[in-house]
């Protein structure tokens, strides 16, 4: 595997890299395991089975087989729910587009008319933000 190319979903690497989100549903198989004793695997998907299997009373290779359909159930709603949100980004770029060609002119014809106004501007929101941020570092 090289470093450009991203593990596959069912590897151990892959595992290693979903187990966070994985740690939810891995408890509601295996209720008896415990989320610390999960995370002190640190994802390793060897470890992850051998904790479950000695917890559960289950052999390695059924948890390891149970392991991986979490894990293609798991990679499968991901992907269909990318599928999904692929359309709304698609719309939410043609938007923005929109809203730069529309907005953009604006903002500029002020600017260029006026650049010591805006620049005046700029500055006094710059000193209200800093006096803001100045004080909320005080209180904390």
């Amino acid at each position: 595997m090289t470093a450009e190319t991203p593990p596959r979903a069912t590897s151990p690497e892959g595992f290693r890299e979903r187990f966070e989100t994985l740690i939810p549903t891995i408890q509601r198989e295996w209720p008896a395991v415990a989320r610390q004793t999960l995370e002190a695997t640190r994802g390793s998907f060897d470890e992850v089975a051998e904790v479950i299997a000695s917890q559960t009373g289950r052999t390695a290779a059924v948890v390891k087989d149970q392991l991986w359909e979490l894990l293609e159930v798991a990679s499968g709603q991901t992907s269909r729910l990318a599928d999904n949100l692929a359309p709304i980004e698609a719309q939410l770029e043609s938007l923005l587009d929109e809203l730069n060609a529309s907005l953009r002119p604006r903002i500029e014809k002020p600017v260029r008319e006026r650049p010591l106004m805006a620049i005046g501007i700029a500055a006094g929101v710059g000193v209200v933000l800093g006096l803001l941020l100045a004080s909320g570092r005080r209180s904390a």
